[in-house]
């Protein structure tokens, strides 16, 4: 337990906040930090062919040590963390054996952690847990996945006894920003299938998830002296606001749950002259996804039609990308790499949960390139934000699944 608390915070105190406004490969250069870090520590621990490319992205292998013909199999995580709230001076606080009551984060601005709220926190009485100090987020998302990797890499190095086929381990930048497998290299990867650990909860094991985009919309304003403005300030602020209403005020992610989509406004800025909104657009079904991107061109072309005359040309201009698709279609084909975590975690006792992740993965973008790649918990609660947590024995579990996983896998022998 103690090694994997070491090792998480170690990871967890440095600054890896991605920048989605950024051009380069990675998006920050604070993310070379810990990646560099990494790379020494894989090789500590005894891994083989540690390599770091110009974008940062890691890999690193673990020789088979079985005479069996065995798939080779690979466990990726990824080392940034959301710019959606601050990864700079994260400084983790460990609450031994919880007592089931609220948790005071930071005295001082009365930031508490409470199961009133968070009512997860009840799973994790008499556990250990690691939280924030209240003033950043923690990092779990995807620290905790890169603790178990690396922990449980080290366990089978340490114990030859155990059998497995060669096993790849994949570290990559922007993950968070959805550009985490733009630049992974599937071939020099060179699995039969992969594993992201970067899930919540105990048990959670996903191969289902959004199809994703991303839209930038520009309003254009016209500023006149508001004492002499009428029927000439065009306010863009108030169009961007127009705009908003127009979405379906219920299908936005604190409304939504399961397989349902969303559209989820996460910044806007703007002035008399010019107001920048940017939303993610989120749907499991193709079809739905494929809707709300048709309604987003919908209500921009009604509003430019309305300011037209006024305002000479379009005053709205809408930008949409696509992120990434549901892995579904990729991972059903081999449906018996899902059955081998699932397996791996009833025979620890562990419950597997079933579900569409209300998210992404690198899995995601890699099992359409060709790795198909389920996910797996990696144990922490409430990622993105100030009250983030991870029990350590769900981090513990991870890793036993991991190598449970490799276990299994080098029972098949694939010259038969």
């Amino acid at each position: 337990m103690q090694n994997i608390i070491d090792r998480f915070i170690s990871y967890a105190i440095i600054n890896t906040e991605s920048d989605s406004n950024s051009e380069t490969t990675p998006s920050t250069k604070r993310q070379w930090a810990l990646a560099e870090m990494l790379v020494e520590e894989l090789k500590t621990i005894g891994m083989k062919g540690v390599t770091i490319d110009e974008n940062a992205y890691i890999m690193a292998t673990l020789p088979s040590n079985t005479d069996n013909d065995v798939p080779t199999i690979g466990f990726i995580s990824h080392f940034d963390t959301t710019p959606d709230f601050t990864g700079a001076n994260v400084k983790p606080q460990i609450i031994k054996n919880y007592d089931g009551g609220d948790i005071i984060l930071n005295e001082e601005q009365n930031i508490i952690l409470s199961p009133k709220y968070f009512k997860d926190l009840l799973q994790y009485k008499g556990q250990t847990l690691i939280t924030t100090d209240g003033t950043t987020l923690l990092g779990a998302d995807d620290k905790a996945g890169i603790t178990e990797i690396v922990t449980a890499i080290e366990f089978l190095i340490k114990n030859p006894e155990i059998k497995h086929g060669k096993i790849r381990v994949g570290f990559t930048p922007d993950e968070e920003i959805g550009r985490g497998a733009h630049h992974f290299d599937v071939e020099k990867f060179g699995c039969d299938w992969a594993y992201t650990m970067d899930g919540s909860q105990v048990g959670e094991l996903e191969y289902e998830n959004f199809n994703a985009a991303g839209a930038k919309i520009t309003f254009k304003g016209k500023s006149v002296h508001p004492g002499y403005a009428k029927g000439k300030m065009i306010n863009s602020m108030l169009i961007a606001n127009d705009f908003i209403n127009e979405l379906p005020k219920d299908e936005i992610p604190q409304k939504t749950k399961g397989y349902e989509g969303f559209f989820h406004v996460h910044h806007l800025t703007g002035s008399i002259e010019e107001t920048v909104l940017e939303l993610i657009i989120r749907d499991h079904s193709k079809k739905k996804f494929t809707k709300r991107k048709e309604l987003i061109a919908k209500i921009t072309k009604k509003i430019n039609k309305k300011f037209a005359k006024q305002f000479g040309e379009d005053i709205v201009i809408s930008e949409i990308k696509d992120q990434y698709y549901n892995m579904k279609e990729k991972v059903l084909p081999v449906k018996h790499i899902v059955d081998i975590a699932e397996n791996a975690m009833r025979q620890l006792g562990i419950k597997p949960i079933i579900k569409p992740i209300r998210g992404g993965t690198d899995g995601c973008q890699l099992s359409y390139k060709g790795l198909p790649c389920p996910n797996i918990f990696a144990g922490g609660h409430n990622f993105h934000g100030r009250y983030e947590y991870v029990p350590v024995e769900s981090m513990q579990k991870a890793v036993e699944v991991i190598v449970k996983i490799a276990e299994l896998t080098a029972m098949t022998d694939n010259s038969k």
